[in-house]
């Protein structure tokens, strides 16, 4: 049974009367519903109000594609055995490349409302600067539902991948600046971050 429009507004009523949560959380919940359309909150929560994922199956597969990028600030020497390859553990690079490739195939298992979906191609690359490496994910598949959570997946562990590997040489490195780049595919078409 799917939840009705009736059904949305008493989910509404019922967070805008959550005497008991602090009223900065409340405002912050019905300020989230209030741009939630009710087509979106009857396909994202169960008749009892819960979570549930979306139902894909009506859609037809289209080509999809997201791109990723994240950042792993380090001190200028250890970007130097970075890009030297003279980091102890091995191949950083190498191997954080594996390890990205590996997330996005196993994002739907990490994710709890991720689809499965059979990713078509992974590509994950490295740009090193003076005291960073970002990294760069890139996904593609033909399929009912999009990519974004396996680029973003896809970038993250490779830069942990990239923190472990190094976290040898340099314990306060950080990772930041994770984002989605660009989509494009499916009903609402491309999207591209705009440059600041």
């Amino acid at each position: 049974m799917a939840l009705t429009t009736v059904d949305c507004q008493s989910y509404r009523v019922a967070v805008a009367s959550m005497t008991w949560a602090d009223p900065k959380l409340r405002r912050g919940w019905l300020r989230r519903l209030a741009h939630v359309s009710d087509r979106s909150l009857t396909r994202r929560l169960d008749p009892l109000g819960g979570a549930r994922m979306v139902d894909v199956t009506p859609k037809e597969p289209t080509h999809r594609r997201a791109l990723a990028r994240c950042r792993v600030m380090m001190a200028p020497e250890t970007t130097a055995l970075v890009a030297s390859n003279a980091i102890t553990k091995g191949d950083v690079l190498g191997t954080a490349r594996i390890a990205g490739i590996q997330a996005a195939k196993r994002t739907s298992e990490l994710i709890p409302m991720c689809h499965p979906l059979l990713v078509g191609t992974v590509h994950v690359n490295f740009n090193i600067g003076d005291d960073f490496v970002e990294v760069e994910a890139e996904v593609e598949t033909v399929d009912r539902t999009g990519v974004e959570m396996e680029a973003l997946t896809a970038c993250g562990v490779a830069a942990l991948t990239v923190y472990d590997m190094c976290k040898s040489s340099d314990r306060a490195m950080s990772i930041g600046e994770l984002a989605l780049w660009e989509k494009t595919g499916g009903s609402s078409g491309t999207w591209r971050r705009p440059l600041a």
